[in-house]
């Protein structure tokens, strides 16, 4: 009985490590991902006619190997499976953590805990919802909140952020994306074994902080400016 028991123990904590390796890999995906659209956010403060032409060229890099948008459904299709992996995997986690917890804390000790590592999971959540909204009202839907055409990528992104409520959604997911790129940097280099002493630690905090704040921030800067009329058509 002892042997199976630790049979078992090892396979669960072997599962374990690959369900945080795949939250790692999935993670890291997203993050180049965002660094890449957070620049192509930005290209908005060059004007229209640059924003559309760098909207338009993504759609054609990879011609004629390609067909057009080609390399766009490849990335998206990436996106989409690693996006499952790491919902999965975090869902998976949260499940296991749950069941080995049968006796509830009587007072949560969260003191050596961040504000970003507790947030986590509601964190995630909220960004599961605002992604399917930030698709539907950009790419697949395209809604453009005040009635106006949705052909034209930049005037469909100053129509948008136009619009306060939609902005401050906008910027509350931003601060939740931040949070999640916070500890997630963390948690990732710390799978991938790269946390091992204590400069090393200190290091993945101040990379944490570094790409949540240039990658949150970044996103930032377009509704902020469109709202105050900097960016406009």
């Amino acid at each position: 009985m002892a042997t199976t028991t630790l049979v078992k123990g090892a396979r669960s904590t072997r599962s374990t490590i690959a369900l945080k390796m795949l939250m790692a890999v999935s993670g890291i995906i997203f993050i180049l991902f965002v660094l890449l659209h957070m620049y192509g956010n930005l290209k908005a403060f060059a004007g229209h006619d640059a924003y559309n032409e760098y909207a338009e060229h993504l759609r054609t890099i990879g011609e004629p190997m390609l067909p057009h948008a080609g390399l766009l459904w490849v990335i998206r299709t990436v996106l989409v499976v690693s996006l499952v992996v790491h919902v999965w995997a975090a869902v998976t986690l949260w499940h296991r953590a749950g069941k080995a917890r049968t006796v509830k804390y009587q007072v949560k000790k969260n003191a050596a805990s961040s504000f970003s590592s507790r947030f986590m999971r509601w964190g995630g959540l909220t960004l599961l919802v605002f992604i399917v909204w930030h698709l539907l009202n950009f790419t697949i839907g395209k809604v453009n909140v005040s009635g106006g055409a949705t052909n034209d990528p930049y005037n469909l992104l100053v129509d948008s952020f136009d619009v306060w409520w939609l902005t401050l959604i906008y910027l509350v997911a931003m601060a939740a994306l931040g949070l999640h790129l916070h500890h997630g940097v963390w948690s990732s280099a710390q799978t991938l074994g790269l946390t091992n002493n204590a400069k090393a630690r200190r290091n993945a905090k101040t990379l944490g902080w570094i790409v949540a704040v240039v990658i949150a921030g970044g996103f930032s800067l377009v509704p902020v400016f469109v709202l105050a009329g900097v960016i406009s058509k």
